[in-house]
């Protein structure tokens, strides 16, 4: 497909997999038309935070950073409860930390969260989607999905619906004093290298093995980055924004995502982890930067890749996929989609 923004300072682009991580790493390297990142003044201090899958690599630094600024953090972690919260205070002096459990391979544990989200009367700022996976192999969801399609979208997708309907996440009004709550999605380049998404087939459960699991991943994070665009159009119509909803590909990190590896292939990915790819705390700029970024306020649907700006694919913008993949995920999320009663 043709997209001005597919390729890096690199220029490799993201034809397929192998290419779009060869373009990740170079483009690390690179200086080219990157952001600024942020300065200490620009604070979250009295804001309340969401962040899930905090309990280790990016999410965890994402976290520390954040709590660094001042902001009150509840972290939505499937482990790790309470040892990182406690950690994260003693790094940070910050004490405003709750930890919650979820399992967001099983809808039923992220309708769980949403209740008690709801039940505890509390409005959030900052809500920061980070959880992810990327699986050995195809295996099923706790509702028979594929597992990468129901954390990185359909997970999102009910917690997101619960949060909004239950104003958890209360949309900005005429008027209304103060900056509008941010919706962040921690999302990936190898959206530009999946095939389009096939709505006949919307949700089926697909069986592959190692060497198509990368495809799986970017098929996961095109429905992710289609969904921030749809969601964006919906929470901000005519450029007016009840809530800002951002994206964000933070680059290669250094982090555990590929823990399910073979064995025979994990000192591999970890010495070419370790060489090429970013720590996590380098690699939780961009979402820092949307988080507290008092800049961009009032702006919507920004994606960065790393700290420079672009667009998502063409395919990811497209209205009509927009619409049907809401009408496709109404389908198959059914019952879950209910406000807490």
């Amino acid at each position: 497909m043709d997209d001005s923004s597919s390729t890096g300072p690199s220029g490799v682009g993201h034809r397929n997999a192998a290419s779009a991580t060869l373009t990740a790493i170079l483009d690390r390297f690179s200086r080219a038309g990157r952001i600024a990142p942020l300065g200490d003044d620009e604070r979250l201090d009295g804001r309340r935070c969401l962040i899930t899958g905090a309990s280790s690599g990016l999410g965890k630094a994402i976290a520390i950073e954040l709590a660094r600024r001042g902001a009150e953090l509840v972290l939505a972690c499937r482990s790790g409860i309470p040892e990182v919260g406690q950690e994260i205070t003693r790094l940070t002096g910050n004490d405003r930390i709750e930890m919650l459990q979820v399992d967001l391979a099983d809808l039923e544990s992220v309708h769980a969260l949403a209740d008690t989200l709801a039940k505890s009367g509390r409005r959030f700022d900052v809500v920061i989607l980070n959880a992810g996976l990327m699986a050995r192999s195809a295996r099923r969801s706790a509702q028979g999905y594929e597992i990468m399609f129901a954390v990185h979208f359909l997970a999102n997708r009910l917690l997101l619906e619960r949060l909004l309907a239950d104003r958890v996440i209360a949309a900005r009004g005429p008027g209304d004093p103060g900056p509008a709550p941010r919706i962040i999605f921690v999302t990936s380049e190898s959206h530009r290298s999946s095939a389009p998404i096939d709505f006949d087939r919307f949700g089926e459960f697909v069986e592959y093995g190692i060497r198509d699991g990368m495809k799986q991943y970017a098929s996961s994070k095109l429905h992710m980055c289609t969904l921030v665009t749809e969601l964006s159009r919906r929470l901000a119509p005519g450029g007016k924004v009840g809530v800002s909803v951002h994206a964000l590909c933070p680059g290669p990190v250094d982090s555990n995502i590929a823990r399910e590896a073979p064995g025979w292939l994990a000192p591999v990915i970890s010495f070419v982890f370790g060489l090429f790819f970013q720590a996590p705390g380098r690699a939780a700029e961009p979402a820092v930067f949307l988080a507290c970024s008092r800049e961009i306020e009032g702006r919507p649907n920004m994606y960065l890749h790393m700290m420079r700006e672009k667009s998502v694919s063409p395919e990811a913008r497209d209205p009509e996929k927009g619409r049907r993949l809401m009408a496709e995920s109404d389908r198959l999320l059914g019952r879950h989609l209910r406000t807490s009663g």
